[in-house]
């Protein structure tokens, strides 16, 4: 059982990576790009829920076997997302952190077993944020995973829907003031899902670092022009590179670092 401390005393946590896992070459090209960045946490779908039924829908099974390969070749951290009950000790076998995706933050069976799942095998549980969700109901949402063992949480603000349609959603950075001030509970913050547009993920990320949050959950790839899921706002290499540059900066004015 690996031991992780995804909040560290003055560092900011990244965590890199395609939306979704396309191929083995693939995968371990960003793994390769995230980890010569010097981060320590690669992201990856391996199940897609997407609005439309035509979509790709991932590799499934095939994916988590491949995220676990690339994690172990590369020694990084693996998390991808649960989409339901009955998947959720499969994919626990093969990453450290289970992630709840926005559609899912009040699916309450799902959260009950995440929570019992991650308790019995030391797993940490990413909460995203429902895109109608109060931060109220948020919060206990929260609870529905905790009061099935000791599982440490990390809420995730990806943004929420609302009458703006230049952006996919309106990521609310208030959320993290208020979250400091409600709970105990670390929170990162999903530029790309909220803004849905690479252009506008850097300037995000400086924002949220800004605001305080414990890190960022950003979609990044070799060739976004390319990806089968959410490329248009993916960062490339480059832009990548750029990211961190400048969250570095904000993060060393506050007197952190990027992790």
């Amino acid at each position: 059982m690996k031991d992780i401390r995804f909040i560290k005393e003055g560092y900011v946590t990244i965590i890199a990576g395609p939306c979704a896992i396309e191929s083995k070459e693939q995968l371990d090209t960003i793994a390769k790009i995230v980890k010569e960045s010097g981060l320590s946490f690669l992201r990856a779908g391996a199940y897609k829920p997407r609005t439309s039924p035509y979509s790709f829908q991932g590799l499934e099974h095939q994916g988590l076997e491949i995220l676990k390969e690339i994690g172990d070749k590369y020694k990084l951290y693996t998390t991808t997302e649960v989409t339901d009950a009955e998947t959720v000790e499969e994919v626990s076998k093969y990453v450290d952190i289970l992630q709840i995706g926005t559609r899912n933050m009040s699916n309450f069976a799902l959260l009950k077993k995440v929570g019992s799942v991650a308790n019995k095998y030391g797993k940490k549980v990413i909460l995203k944020r429902g895109w109608a969700s109060t931060i109220k109901e948020w919060l206990l949402a929260v609870e529905y995973i905790t009061s099935k063992g000791d599982a440490e949480v990390i809420l995730c603000e990806r943004g929420i829907r609302t009458f703006e349609p230049y952006t996919r959603f309106t990521l609310d950075l208030s959320a993290v003031p208020v979250i400091k001030k409600l709970s105990k509970l670390p929170i990162i913050i999903d530029p790309s899902h909220a803004v849905g547009q690479s252009d506008l993920v850097i300037p995000m990320s400086r924002a949220a670092i800004a605001v305080g949050a414990d890190g960022l959950l950003v979609e990044i790839h070799n060739e976004p022009e390319k990806a089968l899921c959410d490329g248009q706002q993916a960062l490339d290499i480059k832009q990548t590179a750029e990211m961190l540059y400048q969250v570095s900066g904000i993060a060393s004015i506050l007197g952190k670092k990027i992790r």
